[in-house]
Formats: structure tokens, sequence, C-alpha cells
């Protein structure tokens, strides 16, 4: 079955545009010209990407991201901004400090938003097969002692390297 892609942009071109890459390398992509159509969409439609323009009229792109994370349905889909927005902040904002998945700037070409497609769906997909791959009796959280309340466990841990005496 075909990867399914939203796309929420507001020039209804760009949707055109994108539709066009994506279905000649076999996704499927639905349109959405607005957050709050997307947004509405999104309750009775299942996806497995998001593309999602930043300058948007009613709702920007920030405000949709932030509530597809907020949203149990939605939180887990990956987001790829694709966006006018070129300056080197914006891309550290996207990808560093808010966590999207990948950060597109317009114009591209369709190699970049396919390779960009690819590589998060794949990347989507082997986490997923990692996940069914963890049974339930192999995980084991860890114990409140194990573990000081102000330390991050996601951080990649650093080995205890004694001092140099001397």
């Amino acid at each position: 079955m075909a990867s399914r892609i939203l796309c929420i942009e507001d020039e209804p071109e760009m949707i055109d545009l994108i539709r066009l890459i994506l279905t000649r390398a076999g996704y499927e992509v639905l349109g959405a010209e607005s957050g709050p159509v997307a947004l509405s969409m999104l309750e009775h439609e299942d996806v497995d990407l998001i593309l999602l323009d930043l300058m948007m009229p009613e709702m920007d792109g920030w405000e949709v991201y932030q509530r597809l994370k907020a949203w149990d349905r939605t939180r887990n889909i990956p987001v790829i901004i694709v966006t006018a927005k070129a300056q080197r902040i914006d891309r550290v904002l996207g990808l560093y400090i808010v966590g999207v998945d990948d950060y597109i700037t317009k114009p591209f070409s369709p190699k970049t938003l396919l390779h960009s497609v690819e590589k998060i769906l794949a990347k989507q997909k082997e986490m997923e097969a990692g996940a069914e791959n963890d049974s339930p009796a192999e995980e084991t959280a860890p114990s409140a002692e194990a573990t000081p309340p102000n330390q991050n466990t996601d951080a990649p841990h650093t080995p205890d390297f004694p001092e140099n005496e001397g």
C-alpha cells in the first residue's frame, strides 16, 4: 500500500506541484489549504507523513505543528517543513529547537523533496518495526533510585574517567 502524505499549504499550485512529484513516485497525496482544514481532515484520515508550510493565513505552520504534537492521534506522524523561510535561524529553530523531522526551503528540486520524504518514511518504518519487535515482557522501566529526578535519561552516556592524580 502506498504511503499517504498530507500536504498543508495555502497555495493550491504548490499542493499540485508536490502532488505531481510524489504521485509519480508512488505516493498518495492529500492536500489541505489551511491548518484548520488539515486538522479537520486528520480527524478521519490516516496519513504516514505531513508536509507543512509555515507561512499561512488563519493559523501559521508552527501553531499547526504544536496542535499536531499535542493530539494523541497525530503526535507520532513525522513532519517535514516546506517553506520559503530560508534563513539559517529558521532552519535551526525547526530542526533543533522545535524538533521537526526535516526542513526544506522553497524553491526546491523534485529530487530534494523525494529524498527527504523517502528518508523520513524509511526512518519511521524502522522505528515502527523496532516497536513491534519489542515484546512487553522485555521492557522494564528504570527504578526511581536508578534515575535522579533532574537527569536526562535520553542523553548519551559519557563514561566516568578517573581524575588524573599527580
